[in-house]
């Protein structure tokens, strides 16, 4: 074999990645539910990003008063009616789309920064410290999240900064739990124990050998933790103590809306299809996602 071909041929790791990479996309491709929930995560993505451009009126979210046109059913000029304001809804449920997607990565991107650093030294490390930290995280986990959250809001005061915190603060035992059990299920694996003979550092193992194996439930469980997490943040918007009208934030719009049922239905209606399509998306995203990453779900 000339050497020409021999440089020209792939790496075995490149084309081993590459094969690695088809059979997730095939095995995804495979499942129809979590097909739909991407599409449904694509469309979310899209509607939050360009939300002031899909918007018909982008004004009607800064809290705008048209009381000539207030509680109109759908029509053709408000495909979703309006508000006791004069607000268009539809603008409003775009632009509250972007709301979510803030608070759905804040929550879950602070949860996880917290909670995988502590579930790593806890299950890596042993002895006191693990104790401290799941003791630490028992209590966290004793006391309902949602109901924490609200004694939390209510010590910060409303709004949806302070939601975003308070969630956080109880979203990140979750991973603690994850990540210390899958350590603890590394720690003791062969390779583990042939790195630190070969005199790797607990660093060096953990930053190369372990938390590379953590990728796959991390991934897992932020992806579903994105839909529960702006479910949780709206459930607050809709106690009073999350985003403030005229905030356009879904679960705040249901909870003004819920004075207006049921003959204007179509003010709490649509905020909910959104919620509900989103949490679903997510949700089925992430079981299609442990499909494919877990290999004990893998055919």
């Amino acid at each position: 074999m000339s050497t020409t071909a021999l440089s020209s041929s792939p790496p075995p790791a490149r084309h081993g990645l590459a094969r690695q990479l088809r059979l997730y996309a095939a095995t995804f491709a495979r499942n129809k539910s979590a097909m739909l929930g991407l599409a449904i995560v694509a469309a979310f993505l899209l509607v939050a990003l360009f939300a002031p451009w899909l918007a018909p009126y982008p004004e009607d979210a800064a809290g705008s008063v048209k009381l000539a046109q207030k509680l109109l059913p759908p029509s053709s000029a408000h495909w979703f009616g309006t508000d006791e304001m004069g607000n268009d809804i539809l603008s409003r449920v775009i632009l509250g789309a972007r709301t979510s997607l803030q608070i759905g990565l804040t929550i879950t991107c602070i949860a996880a920064l917290i909670g995988v650093p502590l579930g790593v030294i806890a299950g890596y490390f042993g002895g006191r410290v693990q104790e401290l930290i799941m003791r630490v995280t028992d209590i966290f986990l004793s006391v309902p999240g949602l109901v924490l959250a609200i004694a939390i809001v209510g010590a910060l005061g409303p709004g949806i900064l302070n939601a975003m915190i308070a969630l956080s603060l109880v979203w990140w035992p979750g991973y603690v739990r994850l990540v210390q059990a899958k350590t603890l299920s590394l720690k003791g694996e062969v390779y583990i124990d042939a790195a630190r003979m070969m005199g790797a550092g607990p660093l060096r193992i953990v930053f190369v050998h372990i938390l590379p194996n953590c990728v796959s439930p991390i991934v897992i469980k932020a992806s579903m933790d994105m839909g529960m997490a702006i479910l949780s943040a709206a459930s607050l918007g809709f106690l009073g103590l999350g985003a403030q009208p005229p905030s356009p934030e879904w679960g705040a719009m249901i909870s003004v809306g819920r004075n207006y049922l049921p003959q204007w239905w179509w003010y709490s209606a649509f905020p909910g299809l959104a919620i509900y399509l989103t949490v679903l998306g997510f949700n089925l995203i992430g079981d299609g996602l442990r499909d494919v990453l877990d290999p004990k779900q893998r055919s």
